[in-house]
């Protein structure tokens, strides 16, 4: 009889143990989730600012401003429902704007656009790889919440189901060259 009960407190220590690592884990994982998140919002931000301040530096023709302004200042505004179409057409307007190889050629010859040229490649480049970092710690916390330790003992709480950030982020060619050097 004693060591059964014995048994019995060792087997439901080893579980609190493994159930509080488990739950350690997890937040740690929605800690890494959120950093991300954050991470991939600045460089959001970045772009769309980025974006905007070449738009209303009169260096592009005026559609081609036009167009950039409003589909930034779209995606620097837009709601979380509505953040991932946003930004894919800020994607899709910066392709549009760069498609032409004179752009980027305007751009670098005025004053101030190696600098601007510079900083809107460098912020093309990072969104796909913060988006990646997120997404990456998405599908990590999204792996430990679906065992089903953690959902019998609701180890995640009440936090929100982790998504994944999904947009175009498909870089302008001349951009993504410029990036590379």
């Amino acid at each position: 009889m004693t060591m059964t009960l014995i048994w019995i407190a060792v087997a439901v220590v080893l579980l609190g143990v493994y159930l509080s690592w488990t739950a350690g884990r997890l937040d740690r994982l929605h800690a890494r989730m959120d950093a991300a998140r954050a991470a991939l919002d600045a460089q959001l931000l970045r772009r769309a600012s980025v974006a905007q301040e070449l738009a209303t530096s009169g260096v592009l023709d005026p559609a081609a401003s036009m167009v950039l302004y409003q589909s930034a200042h779209a995606a620097r505004q837009a709601e979380d429902e509505q953040r991932e179409v946003a930004e894919s057409e800020l994607s899709q307007a910066l392709r549009a704007v760069f498609a032409e190889p004179d752009a980027v050629t305007a751009v670098r010859e005025a004053p101030g656009g190696p600098e601007t040229i510079g900083e809107l490649a460098q912020a093309v480049r990072r969104v796909p790889m913060a988006r990646r970092f997120h997404n990456d710690a998405v599908r990590a916390a999204r792996v430990v919440r679906r065992h089903r330790v953690v959902r019998w003992f609701r180890l995640a709480g009440h936090a929100p189901f982790p998504l994944a950030f999904e947009m175009d982020d498909e870089p302008p060619a001349d951009l993504a060259a410029d990036a590379a050097r």
